[in-house]
């Protein structure tokens, strides 16, 4: 088990539990830095600067603004001309306080998790660019393509629906499954709700066809029926969508340039699913102020794919840079795609348990659970670092593994009342 390994960094290694804090802890993120003071029975909240972080009023929410991008990105093209606000930003950064850690190294997580409710997770702020162009080239639905879990798609059909266009979901599943409804669980639940229009394709399909001969075979479907699709890939990830975290660096940048003790991120942590959120955040640490490390744990394929996959989106943008000097993009997958080990769910449980941080786990889960191994397997390698970990959301992927995590999950037990309390009937009230 990995809380084990980690143990082995201190002769007398902390129990699996968070500590009482004395001390403050800082967060930033909405629209006004906070200090939050823990305690056992409660946090407290208040806000004493004026911050420089843009936040969110009623005007903005869905509304299409004209994009200038930060001085540092300006020379990249091409340049997004407008963006949707989708996504509830900035989000917030606050210190993680995972249990043994190597000396001296902090963590810190940037909350993308938080960044919606049905629209939430790192791919809103891809579909903020992305939709846009679909919106300025008249476009009345949206195809895209996923897993049968997948945080894009729902997504995507989310954001669709809220600018009042139709959603066409490719969706894999097993041969087994194809031809069954596929159920309410998870993010599907969410995008049937939605009215979004699914299809159902196998694996071996999939694998034999790809996902964009794929998504061009509705798309000529539709165009036969008159409407006007726009398709978008893969989890977002395009020249277009890559954007999205070009942005979001910028966004970090701002949330600490208002802090009173600056930090200063060493490393930056993600999980990688589909290439486009490594590529802007790698791209946006280089060119920025920021210059901190970008380790990214692929949850699919393999490393050399992805470096010629971020290779092939920062050359779109013609950013002159090469993707191996940027990204260290570790192998994280395990037994593949959406597949789970127990020891990663036991990991993400324990997480949970230990910080009330709760990671998906396909993505953050994978990526936590690989970057703890690597602080366990090299401590000296992280000793004495901050680290930002980029939490990218995907709540709703673990209901579908609710039988995999029960047997983890106990907590529970009928309440046992003494007869010597007094009973009367009706005292109860029964809201």
């Amino acid at each position: 088990m990995l809380w084990s390994a980690t143990a082995r960094l201190s002769a007398n290694p902390s129990p699996l539990h968070l500590p009482v804090f004395n001390q403050s802890i800082t967060v930033f993120g909405k629209s006004k830095p906070s200090r939050v003071c823990c305690s056992p029975s409660r946090a407290m909240e208040t806000n004493d600067d004026t911050s420089k972080a843009k936040g969110l009023s009623f005007d903005d929410f869905l509304s299409k603004k004209p994009y200038s991008p930060p001085t540092w990105a300006s020379h990249l093209k091409p340049i997004p001309s407008h963006v949707f606000s989708l996504a509830h930003l900035p989000t917030p950064i606050h210190k993680w306080n995972l249990p043994n850690l190597p000396q001296n190294t902090e963590v810190w997580l940037k909350r993308d998790d938080l960044s919606g409710m049905q629209l939430s997770g790192n791919k809103v702020r891809k579909l903020e660019f992305l939709l846009a162009e679909a919106v300025a080239q008249g476009a009345d639905c949206i195809i895209t393509i996923g897993g049968i879990q997948s945080n894009h798609c729902r997504a995507t059909a989310v954001a669709a629906k809220y600018l009042n266009l139709d959603s066409y979901l490719i969706l894999r599943t097993s041969k087994l499954l194809v031809d069954k409804d596929p159920g309410l669980t998870g993010n599907l639940l969410v995008e049937r709700f939605m009215g979004t229009h699914i299809q159902l394709i196998s694996k071996e399909e999939y694998a034999k066809i790809g996902s964009v001969a794929l998504t061009n075979v509705l798309k000529e479907q539709l165009l036969k029926e008159g409407r006007r699709p726009y398709v978008i890939p893969v989890g977002g990830s395009n020249s277009l969508g890559t954007w999205g975290y070009i942005e979001a660096m910028r966004e970090i940048e701002e949330q600490l340039q208002i802090r009173s003790n600056r930090v200063k991120f060493d490393d930056i942590v993600v999980a990688c699913g589909s290439g486009g959120t490594i590529a802007g955040l790698s791209l946006g640490s280089w060119l920025g102020a920021l210059k901190a490390k970008v380790h990214a744990f692929c949850v699919c394929d393999d490393p050399d794919y992805f470096y010629d996959f971020v290779q092939d989106l920062i050359d779109g943008l013609q950013a002159g840079v090469n993707a191996r000097d940027i990204v260290s993009i570790i192998n994280a997958k395990g037994l593949g795609y959406a597949i789970n080990t127990s020891e990663e769910l036991k990991f993400v449980k324990e997480v949970a348990t230990a910080t009330g941080v709760v990671l998906d786990p396909v993505y953050s889960g994978k990526a936590a659970y690989g970057m703890m191994k690597d602080m366990a397997e090299n401590p000296s390698k992280w000793e004495g670092r901050k680290v930002l970990f980029v939490h990218t959301g995907g709540f709703l992927g673990l209901f579908d593994k609710v039988d995999q995590m029960a047997p983890l999950v106990g907590n529970w037990q009928r309440m046992d009342v003494n007869e010597s309390i007094p009973r009367k009937e009706g005292i109860g009230k029964m809201f």
